[in-house]
């Protein structure tokens, strides 16, 4: 998929140059950040590590991509409800789940599905549902062999590439679009990204994002590679301790589609959706921590919103940083206060030094026995996401939706339930904590 996007949008190549630039800088002046991650096995993924979004259109759509991203090891993680910023759609990510998953395979994508419930216009509601109902975005290769895969348990290595294969056919970008232009226009009006949802044959991947050590370097360096940036980083403010995701991207691309008229003839005419994005992630944070930090976005929204068109953004980001003091900067600090959650592992003190496993993790810590690293926020931030959306879609894009979260709707239209993040970075860190305690009851034991 990444090989396929590079090509048909040359800037995410520039994308990752950049970003490769700057975490190779990242490194060179921090070594001590390089030993960590590769004390804690984390380092190999970073440069292959990518989220990709797409957008579905009907609950048949989305039922059988979580079953082709179940053949792959992803499951869906988190309920995102995009209505509240005026998106009408709400969300999953596929993902795998637990530590040695990610660190084989991390790779998410943010799949939404369109709200047609929240168009006003009944009779263009209708349509659309109309439209989307004719197109098949799987080919029969696909369908094959996921079914095939669920009923034997996996694929052979044959299979496997074939099964790549027919799925990437699924992300594809296609220039000549499933509706006329006069129809186009009708959902553009509506809103740019009900569009892009049902005018064309399949979900083309909108965005594929690499990681980056530090969003603020790849932000103010964009434009010397040719590249510019939205107005603001979505996101907490810049900090010593990351926290959660830091987001950005450069605008959305206008490119060449056709429109078939109802005389058969085609019209050329354009399309804006596909854009490149960078993100910067840092801890995740547990249910205490990410109640102050929403609290924290909250009132530095109340004093200011960042403008789509950038007018305001020193004094945005001013307002944020200011608002976001009352959270702790230091990994110590978070960690005393509950706010996010940590893999612990022996020091090198700790695994020659003999220690009562029944001792507090407090006073391990304090002997130097156990050190503790930030376990990395693996999902998404509606607020941040819609932000990104809206800059690309344009200035004028935002509108006004009801709010209408409907988890329940989406899960049955899933054929699944989604999986609670807390619950799975906790789980990360309590099997950390058995982790040490048996290997210093083994270490009693031993003597």
């Amino acid at each position: 998929m990444s090989a396929m996007y590079r090509t048909e949008v040359p800037a995410y190549g520039t994308l990752m140059e950049l970003v490769g630039q700057v975490n190779a800088e990242t490194f060179a002046a921090d070594p001590a950040l390089r030993a960590r991650l590769e004390d804690t096995d984390t380092l190999e993924r970073l440069s292959e590590e990518r989220h990709g979004a797409i957008r579905l259109g009907t609950p048949a759509e989305l039922s059988m991509m979580r079953r082709v991203f179940a053949v792959m090891g992803m499951l869906p993680v988190g309920y995102y409800d995009l209505s509240t910023a005026g998106v009408p759609v709400h969300s999953t990510a596929f993902r795998p789940v637990g530590d040695a998953a990610l660190k084989k395979n991390p790779f998410r994508v943010f799949t939404s599905l369109l709200r047609l419930d929240l168009i006003a216009d009944e009779s263009l509601r209708d349509e659309a549902a109309q439209i989307l109902s004719r197109r098949r975005i799987f080919t029969g290769g696909a369908i094959a062999l996921t079914e095939k895969a669920e009923k034997q348990g996996g694929l052979d290595g044959a299979d496997a590439e074939r099964f790549v294969a027919e799925v990437l056919e699924t992300f594809r970008w296609h220039d000549k679009a499933n509706v006329g232009p006069d129809m186009y226009r009708r959902l553009h009006d509506a809103h740019r990204l009900i569009a892009d949802v049902v005018s064309f044959k399949g979900p083309h991947i909108n965005h594929l994002t690499p990681r980056t050590l530090d969003i603020d370097a790849v932000q103010a360096r964009m434009p010397d590679y040719g590249i510019s940036p939205k107005a603001t980083i979505e996101g907490p403010p810049t900090r010593t301790c990351a926290i959660l995701l830091r987001q950005t991207s450069f605008k959305a691309l206008e490119e060449p589609v056709s429109f078939q008229a109802e005389d058969g003839s085609w019209h050329e005419g354009s399309h804006t959706a596909r854009f490149g994005e960078i993100e910067q992630r840092g801890i995740a944070l547990t249910p205490k921590g990410r109640a102050l930090y929403d609290d924290l976005l909250n009132a530095s929204r109340k004093i200011i919103r960042p403008a789509a068109d950038g007018s305001n953004a020193a004094e945005y980001e001013k307002a944020l940083a200011e608002a976001f003091v009352p959270f702790p900067d230091t990994w110590a600090g978070i960690r005393a206060e509950g706010l996010g959650y940590f893999a612990y592992s022996l020091t090198a003190k700790g695994r020659r030094t003999r220690a009562d496993a029944s001792l507090s993790l407090d006073s391990l810590i304090a002997d130097g026995l156990v050190q503790f690293d930030p376990i990395v926020y693996e999902d998404f931030l509606p607020v941040s996401a819609a932000g990104i959306f809206q800059s690309n879609l344009g200035d004028d894009a935002a509108q006004e939706f009801v709010a209408s979260p409907n988890q329940q709707r989406f899960e049955v239209d899933l054929g699944a339930r989604v999986l609670n993040e807390f619950d799975h970075y906790a789980g990360i860190e309590q099997a950390s904590i058995a982790d040490v305690r048996q290997m210093l009851s083994s270490a009693q034991a031993a003597e």
